[in-house]
C-alpha cells in the first residue's frame, strides 16, 4: 500500500470515529434523564416469596450484654440473657464426615460454638478444659453427641506441656487420628497462647497427614500475644505447607464471652466497648465459629498463614 492509500485510509478511519463519538454525545445529552432513569436502584419488595431477607447485623442479636459477676474461668450457664454458641442458631450441610477435631478451651465461648458447628458438620469432637468447668463440659458432650458423633474430652492446664502433649495423643487415640486442631483457649498470658500453641503443635507434627489444618485463636487486645501467634503461623508454614499441611489464625473482637470477664470487665464497661462499635453490639460466638468452618473445608484451601479478623469492627479491642 502507498503513501496516498494509507492517508486514505487514516482518513476514512477519524472520519467515522467522528462520527460515532458525535452520536454518543448528542445521545447522552439528549437522553441524560432518560438514563438516570434506567440505571436508578429502585426497592425491591420480597414479601410473599421466597427470598430469605437480609439480615441486618446491627440488629441481629438486640439484647444488651449483661456481664456475670464471676470472673476467670466462669462458666457459660452464668450468662443471662444467655450466650448463643449456636445451639439453635447453627445449620449445618455434613461436610466434616468423618473428620476429627481438637478445641482446646471447647466448653465454653467460641470454643463452645467451634465444637457445636464440627460436630454438626459430622467431625468427631474433642475439647479440653479446666476442672473448674465441668459443667460446662458435661453440657457440650450433651450437645456434640445429639449429632451422632464421638466426643472426647479431657481437662488440665495448658500450662503444662505434658498435658498439651498428653491431651493430642490421646485425642488422637480416642478417635483414631486427627484432623484439625484449633488451639483457642487462653488467657492474658504468653503461657496460656503462645506457648501452648506452641506445645500442641510440636505434640503430634509426626503424626499430621496432609490436608491437616490447624487455626490458632489471638485475641486483638493482646497485642504482643496476637503479634506473637499471628508470626508463628506465619513461621510453621515454611515447615508444615511443603507437607501439605496449612496453618491459619482466627482473631476475635469483642465477643460475650467468659474472656470478658475474665479482666475484670464489667457491665458497664461491656457498654463503653459497644458506643465505639460501628455496629453498636458485642458478637456473639455463634457468629465468629463459621469462619472455623470455612479454613478447614476444601474451599479454603487456599487459606495459609492468614488472619482473619472478626472484630465488628473493633481494631483497637
Amino acid at each position: 500500500m502507498d503513501r496516498k492509500a494509507r492517508r486514505r485510509l487514516l482518513a476514512s478511519f477519524l472520519f467515522t470515529a467522528s462520527l460515532l463519538v458525535g452520536a454518543v454525545s448528542a445521545w447522552s445529552s439528549k437522553d441524560s434523564s432518560r438514563m438516570y432513569t434506567l440505571c436508578r436502584l429502585k426497592p425491591v419488595d420480597h414479601s410473599g416469596s421466597h427470598v430469605p431477607s437480609l439480615v441486618d447485623p446491627r440488629t441481629r442479636y438486640q439484647e444488651r450484654v449483661i456481664l456475670p459477676d464471676k470472673g476467670f474461668p466462669g462458666l457459660h450457664r452464668n450468662w443471662d440473657p444467655p450466650i448463643d454458641s449456636g445451639e439453635e442458631s447453627y445449620i449445618s450441610s455434613g461436610r466434616f464426615k468423618g473428620r476429627k477435631t481438637l478445641i482446646t478451651g471447647g466448653d465454653s465461648g467460641v470454643g463452645r460454638a467451634v465444637a457445636i458447628a464440627h460436630a454438626r458438620e459430622g467431625a468427631d469432637v474433642t475439647i479440653s478444659y479446666l476442672p473448674e468447668e465441668q459443667p460446662d463440659a458435661d453440657k457440650v458432650k450433651a450437645l456434640v453427641e445429639a449429632e451422632g458423633v464421638r466426643f472426647f474430652a479431657m481437662s488440665g492446664n495448658l500450662r503444662n506441656e505434658t498435658f498439651c502433649t498428653c491431651l493430642v495423643h490421646q485425642a488422637h487415640e480416642a478417635m483414631g487420628g486427627l484432623d484439625i486442631l484449633v488451639s483457642n483457649a487462653g488467657y492474658w498470658t504468653f503461657e496460656d497462647n503462645v506457648f501452648a500453641s506452641f506445645y500442641l503443635v510440636r505434640a503430634p507434627a509426626p503424626l499430621l497427614p496432609p490436608g491437616f489444618s490447624i487455626i490458632f485463636t489471638p485475641r486483638a487486645r493482646r497485642g504482643g500475644l496476637t503479634a506473637a501467634l499471628v508470626s508463628m503461623a506465619q513461621a510453621l508454614v515454611l515447615q508444615l505447607g511443603p507437607q501439605g499441611i496449612r496453618v491459619n489464625a482466627v482473631a476475635p473482637g469483642p465477643t460475650a464471652t467468659n474472656f470478658l470477664t475474665s479482666h475484670g470487665l464489667t457491665t458497664e464497661n461491656a457498654d463503653t466497648i459497644v458506643s465505639q462499635l460501628p455496629l453498636g453490639r458485642i458478637a456473639q460466638p455463634a457468629e465468629i465459629a463459621p469462619a472455623y468452618v470455612m479454613l478447614v473445608e476444601g474451599s479454603g484451601s487456599q487459606s495459609i498463614a492468614s488472619a482473619y479478623g472478626i472484630n465488628g469492627g473493633s481494631l483497637s479491642f
